[in-house]
């Protein structure tokens, strides 16, 4: 079996392990998610609107992405229980393509970062607006789910290249 060198979540063994975080400094993280959902007309102007038979899927959304960030550990077995002190999920239109893109982003103050947090928010928010309005598209896609954004602990700052986000509103 492959030993787990220089792979931060396996050991010595080459088994699967959740990283020892205990020596390292609580710094602010903060991550920002984006992700995409195409749908067709009739199905994009009625969450826009919040029309859909089932309810208004934007504020379900929200609701689904800041839940899921913080069940985050339960879901993604590696992943460590945090401390989070905000989750912030927004929606932005592209009427033209009839996309949604959904923002997520997460903050706490410890020693692991919240990227995966955040990509958890994002992805379940993006899933309730398909569940949501699967009755009048079910081609929707799901899409270009990435990691925008993040600030905290030994690798600093990372901002993606080609993207633009006013960091002060966390």
């Amino acid at each position: 079996m492959a030993r787990g060198k220089g792979l931060t979540h396996i050991d010595e063994f080459g088994k699967a392990t959740m990283v020892d975080v205990s020596s390292k400094s609580e710094t602010l993280r903060i991550a920002v998610v984006k992700g995409k959902i195409s749908m067709n007309k009739e199905a994009y102007r009625a969450v826009k609107e919040g029309t859909l038979k089932k309810g208004e899927a934007l504020s379900v959304a929200r609701v689904s992405g800041i839940m899921a960030a913080k069940k985050t550990s339960d879901l993604i077995p590696l992943t460590h229980p945090l401390r989070i002190t905000r989750i912030d999920v927004d929606f932005s239109f592209e009427d033209k393509d009839c996309v949604i893109e959904v923002e997520a982003a997460v903050k706490a103050r410890e020693a692991t970062g919240v990227e995966m947090e955040a990509m958890t928010a994002a992805s379940v928010a993006l899933l309730t607006i398909y569940d949501m309005a699967k009755a009048l598209d079910r081609s929707m896609k799901i899409s270009d789910i990435r990691l925008v954004y993040k600030t905290g602990g030994k690798s600093g700052e990372f901002l993606r290249k080609g993207e633009e986000i006013d960091v002060s509103r966390y």
